[in-house]
């Protein structure tokens, strides 16, 4: 006994790895309609992806943030700087989406529109038409180092770098006119931050869905950290039925299994052979599970092979699976206070900005004043100097006309009225205001500039406050 306390005191402390060493994942290709559900918001987001920045509009970039001169068109709307709270809209109507959809449905958004997801689907698929299924991928792996190997591997990466760098391509035309930018890829004369923009893209696009892919969904999004938080027991989420498929076991299709005491999980491994990630739907939800549904084409698959029924593995919820409810029970707790309440925010936010976004005014004023305030000492007359910047932004030219109101005679002296601002175009216009300063108080005197349009269909006027300082006598 002393001998073995002796050794156990001696022996060495046993190392734990602070990081996990990765299996590199193979998965499996499978069919069914949440793959085609999955491939059809491939084809959405990247045809909407590569394909705007060549529309155009009102002859120029449908889409194009223009950096340069702080200006943003999507197709027929100008944005500006001062338009910021319409982004911060959007940002909430995109949050309030997020938690609607998990609450509903579990991470759809990771598994069928993350870009995550999309490039790494697309990747996956270039690495299935080079190298083939699985089996065919993890033969080449393990493979010693030859001729054919270099050549396939050199095939998939390449055209994983032409995707990468037509992807960053594209990201820096919705900065920079794309044909233009084409210009200046053939004439290799992209300016510094464009050159940087497009291969910083690529080189993540490349890096993330290619090499990564899984590590950023588990340890770098942090979505798979929070999205309990968003779950309840009625959200759908994919889940294996225990109680029917349990205890699992291989068997002939011809066999009773049931008087083997058997469940309908055959334990082909399918579930784990097609997940991106990884992970087995068996063990429960984890939160490396990405919503993406392929464990349950994979299964159904199955299913149909051995003849039964379909939905071993699918959408459920905890309380649909406990309480053995059916699709049209379970839809039913899916609409409860919580789903109403993100429903009837998102709705009322929406509606809002259209209606803010639809009647909002295309002229913008702002009114700065000079410091100096010009007056002689025997001279009734004060004079105050403004610089008004008016933005036209609509893509109309128009006309504006200046006046000024608050005191009595006050005067304005300007530039030849009216005054032309081309469209989606802004002018800084220099105006002096002068006024007897005996019909004025000394100090801070309120004055009002307007600015009309003048001529057109679309009658605008604009009124910006000011003020008018008169120096107090000595």
């Amino acid at each position: 006994m002393q001998s073995v306390q002796t050794q156990e005191a001696t022996a060495e402390p046993a190392e734990q790895a602070l990081y996990e060493v990765r299996n590199k994942i193979h998965p499996r290709a499978v069919s069914g309609k949440f793959a085609l559900s999955r491939w059809f918001f491939v084809w959405a987001t990247q045809l909407v992806f590569y394909g705007l920045p060549w529309l155009s509009w009102n002859d120029r970039q449908a889409v194009l943030f223009d950096l340069v001169h702080r200006k943003f068109y999507i197709f027929g709307l100008v944005f500006w700087p001062q338009d910021i709270v319409y982004l911060s809209v959007l940002l909430i109507i995109s949050a309030y989406s997020l938690f609607l959809f998990t609450a509903v449905g579990g991470r759809l958004w990771c598994g069928y529109a993350c870009p995550q997801t999309v490039y790494t689907e697309i990747f996956m698929w270039i690495e299935r038409r080079i190298e083939g299924d699985r089996m065919k991928r993890m033969k080449l792996d393990k493979a010693s180092l030859n001729v054919r190997k270099v050549v396939i591997k050199a095939a998939k990466h390449g055209a994983w770098i032409a995707v990468a760098l037509w992807t960053g391509f594209t990201f820096v035309g919705y900065f920079t006119p794309i044909t233009e930018l084409a210009g200046k890829v053939l004439n290799w004369s992209m300016g510094p931050w464009e050159r940087f923009w497009v291969f910083f893209y690529a080189f993540a696009t490349y890096g993330n869905a290619g090499w990564m892919r899984e590590q950023v969904c588990k340890y770098m999004c942090p979505y798979a950290r929070f999205q309990s938080a968003m779950f309840d027991r009625d959200t759908l989420i994919i889940s294996y039925d225990q109680e029917r498929g349990e205890p699992r076991g291989s068997r002939s299709k011809r066999a009773d299994y049931k008087a083997r005491g058997l469940g309908d999980c055959v334990d082909c491994g399918i579930c784990v052979q097609v997940c991106p990630t990884g992970i087995d739907i068996r063990n429960g939800l984890q939160y490396e599970c990405i919503g993406c549904a392929a464990c349950i084409d994979g299964c159904n698959q199955v299913m149909d092979k051995m003849g039964y029924p379909r939905g071993l593995v699918r959408y459920s919820s905890e309380n649909a699976l406990e309480n053995h409810l059916d699709f049209a029970g379970m839809i039913r707790r899916v609409v409860r206070p919580r789903i109403l309440i993100y429903t009837a925010v998102l709705w009322t936010i929406i509606i809002v900005a259209a209606f803010a976004l639809t009647n909002r005014v295309p002229v913008k004023v702002d009114v700065i004043r000079d410091r100096i305030t010009m007056v002689a000492p025997d001279d009734p007359v004060v004079e105050n100097v403004y610089r008004l910047q008016v933005m036209n932004t609509s893509e109309i030219p128009r006309q504006f006309r200046i006046s000024a109101s608050g005191l009595d005679g006050i005067e304005l002296e300007s530039q030849t009225q009216p005054i032309f601002i081309d469209g989606a175009s802004q002018r800084v216009i220099p105006v002096r205001l002068r006024a007897d300063k005996r019909q004025t108080r000394p100090g801070a005197n309120r004055v009002l500039f307007t600015v009309e349009t003048v001529g057109g269909d679309e009658q605008i006027v604009i009124e910006e406050d000011a003020t008018f300082i008169t120096p107090r006598s000595e």
